[in-house]
């Protein structure tokens, strides 16, 4: 179940799933609570299973009707169980985007291809690093 958790952002185990999603250099945990603190396009989900939070998603709204996935994250314990999909197609459902867009490296490329993304090569954003700009038509 997708409930949403914008207003407990300071919480522990929330900062705890967001940090999984951050790709980065030290800073860009801080930068994202802030960004979610102050910008009202910007949402927060956490996915519930028997109440345990196992997840979160977080993504803005685009004047164009695309949903942008900033983060997303699933605890390790639960990876591999459909909680990621699950995440996705209920923020589909709910927000009812034009086509659904995601950024993200090597790592979690191929679970975007599995659930039927399209994938681009955005090539090296930082030394090494290769990136991918993921996109589904809803």
């Amino acid at each position: 179940m997708l409930i949403d958790i914008k207003s407990k952002i300071d919480d522990v185990e929330i900062i705890e799933l967001l940090e999984y999603s951050i790709w980065s250099a030290s800073g860009k945990l801080d930068d994202a609570i802030r960004e979610y603190k102050s910008r009202t396009n910007l949402h927060l989900y956490g996915y519930e299973t028997d109440e345990e939070l196992v997840g979160i998603i977080g993504f803005e709204m685009s004047d164009g009707n695309d949903l942008i996935i900033r983060h997303i994250a699933v605890k390790p314990e639960y990876r591999g169980l459909g909680y990621g999909r699950g995440q996705i197609l209920e923020v589909i459902d709910l927000m009812k985007p034009k086509r659904v867009i995601a950024e993200t490296d090597e790592d979690a490329v191929d679970f975007y291809r599995w659930i039927g993304f399209e994938v681009e090569s955005l090539g090296e954003k930082d030394p090494g690093v290769e990136r991918f700009r993921c996109t589904f038509l809803a």
